[in-house]
């Protein structure tokens, strides 16, 4: 496989870690605006589902990148992308929900959910196509 071929997973893993850098940007601001210094977790609501977010966002970018590029590798660089992107945009729908309306995050996290398990099932598929050939 060639750096080219690759070049559409390795987007979408920095617009994870764009994502993710978005996430901790957004914490900082919550901490000065409401004057909460670390490493209180508590003291605002803002704060408080801010810090969900990026942990949240976290726990879950921690289980998509692997299948992401296990999926890149096996399966297909295009659908890995493509999959990946959903996740990513779910993620950003998530975070702007949770942010408005914490009630509001599940469409969200179905969507990465999804997006997930499409990843892993790819990845599976390849491995195992790869194992059993």
């Amino acid at each position: 496989m060639t750096q080219a071929e690759l070049v559409l997973p390795a987007a979408v893993t920095l617009a994870v870690a764009l994502l993710l850098f978005g996430c901790a940007l957004r914490v900082g601001r919550m901490r000065m605006r409401h004057r909460i210094d670390a490493p209180a977790t508590t003291g605002h609501p803002d704060l408080e589902i801010a810090l969900r977010v990026q942990m949240n966002t976290l726990e879950n970018a921690v289980l998509v990148l692997p299948p992401l590029w296990l999926a890149a590798v096996y399966f297909g660089p295009r659908a890995a992308a493509a999959a990946g992107a959903v996740w990513v945009a779910a993620r950003l729908w998530y975070a702007i929900a949770y942010t408005a309306d914490p009630r509001k995050r599940g469409g969200g996290f179905v969507g990465g959910v999804i997006a997930w398990a499409a990843l892993t099932a790819m990845a599976a598929w390849g491995i195992g196509r790869v194992a059993f050939a």
